[in-house]
């Protein structure tokens, strides 16, 4: 509980934890008012209520988590990476072990520091995204009637917990990833990688990618009610979100796992 306690209050001042979020809020914020905009100006009807889909609730609320568990395993796995990386680089992963802390409760204590705050991370995002969507509403001049939908709030909180987990999954992922790499930068480029390279490798590999990391993320929280998410593309069968949902906790566990292991038999030097 020590090492937790202060690796979120690490986590809290940390650069990267701001900056994430603020790209998170930055970018959502950007493509809400965009659609508005266009869709003042657009000439074509069906052009102008697709743009305002983002702006329209309830469907707000489903494009707004479908965008954040979108767009948020890539951050999160490049804050995990980030995160992980700096432990070896800064030398606070050395400094812990020589006061004689445990490796495997350090390297757990601080990845739920990372569980803690990407919850808090997205919740904002969240919050202000739909601060954001009323804006746009009242821009383009649309009904906020949908805004206290009862049936849309009472299966928002489960659709909200699948996709932190699967966010949480991905950002294990990076951690991992970085702490084999034992650099910041190295397990950030790394993890990129990993993330486009398999939406890339779909095209050629549907039914192996089905079962990779970020394509069952995605399917955990394909419930039908986001419309597929995004960045889900049309390329691979997804598996049901159920048996996805499964598989994102064999991923978070083994990431865990390969993390602590790694720790566990590693030299520190430096």
């Amino acid at each position: 509980m020590r090492i937790f306690v202060s690796g979120l209050r690490k986590l809290v001042g940390r650069p990267a934890s701001f900056v994430s979020v603020g790209l998170l809020v930055g970018l959502l914020g950007l493509i809400i008012i965009a659609s508005a905009t266009v869709a003042q100006r657009s000439e074509s009807p069906n052009a102008g209520a697709r743009a305002l889909a983002l702006v329209t609730f309830p469907g707000a609320y489903d494009l707004i988590l479908s965008f954040m568990l979108g767009f948020g395993g890539l951050v999160a796995v490049i804050y995990g990476a980030a995160i992980a990386g700096s432990e070896w680089g800064w030398g606070t992963l050395k400094n812990a072990v020589a006061r004689g802390e445990s490796r495997t409760r350090y390297v757990l204590g601080t990845f739920a520091a990372i569980v803690v705050m990407v919850a808090a991370g997205l919740a904002l995002t969240f919050v202000l995204g739909v601060g954001i969507a009323l804006v746009g509403a009242s821009l383009a001049g649309v009904s906020t009637a949908g805004l206290t939908d009862a049936d849309t709030l009472a299966r928002l909180p489960a659709l909200a917990a699948r996709g932190w987990f699967s966010v949480v999954e991905q950002a294990a992922l990076g951690f991992a990833i970085a702490t084999l790499a034992r650099s910041q930068l190295a397990g950030i480029g790394a993890g990129i990688a990993f993330y486009f390279g398999e939406g890339f490798a779909s095209i050629f590999l549907p039914d192996i990618i089905k079962y990779m990391p970020f394509s069952v993320a995605r399917a955990a929280v394909d419930t039908g009610a986001t419309g597929g998410g995004i960045g889900g593309g049309g390329l691979t069968q997804a598996l049901a979100p159920d048996t996805a949902l499964l598989l994102v906790a064999a991923w978070l566990v083994g990431s865990l796992v390969v993390a602590v292991g790694f720790t566990e038999r590693a030299e520190i030097t430096g």
